[in-house]
């Protein structure tokens, strides 16, 4: 029984990684640039308050 649940438990989570690669992949290379940019403009403001 133990071996089943631990089969299933494996099976879920590589269902759920491979949505999140086929959304990943979905993007187009502009808007990847475009988070890249949007991130790094983020990271670069001084935080609220400093």
């Amino acid at each position: 029984m133990l071996g089943v649940a631990g089969f299933v438990g494996v099976a879920a989570t590589g269902v759920v990684i491979a949505r999140a690669e086929r959304r990943r992949r979905a993007y187009t290379p502009e808007e990847i640039r475009e988070r890249l940019h949007e991130r790094a403009a983020e990271a670069s403001d001084p935080p609220p308050g400093g």
